[in-house]
């Protein structure tokens, strides 16, 4: 099987679809979170994250989710969150089917930054 590859502009060009495809409310909410593109996630994140090959991680979030934020959140630096080209690639067959796949983690990344756990998106 044979997998398809984005070059890196094309593949960022996809995530922000997906980042523009937000309603408006939503984007403003995310202001101080950094959206990234990787090639894969590392092998210390994998492990931080419990995950053993042949596992792997499409996206992360990283950062304090806007519900647990008090009066004392200010002056920190931007939650991120990371999406990974590879695995997504790996995982689908066509262009449209990468596009909704990095739509599909964007969203649920961007839910842990709305303070939904694993629990709460697999609804």
């Amino acid at each position: 099987m044979k997998f398809l590859k984005f070059e890196r502009e094309r593949f960022e060009e996809l995530v922000a679809e997906a980042i523009d495809e937000l309603p408006v409310e939503f984007r403003k909410k995310i202001q101080n979170v950094d959206v990234v593109v990787e090639t894969r996630p590392s092998h210390e994140i994998l492990q931080q994250q419990g995950i053993r090959p042949p596992g792997t991680l499409l996206g992360l979030y990283q950062g304090i989710p806007l519900k647990k934020r008090g009066l004392s959140y200010a002056n920190v630096l931007p939650d991120r969150i990371t999406i990974y080209q590879e695995p997504i690639e790996t995982a689908c067959r066509d262009e449209n089917q990468i596009k909704e796949k990095v739509r599909e983690v964007f969203m649920h990344e961007l839910g842990h930054h709305f303070g939904m756990t694993e629990e709460d998106l697999a609804l």
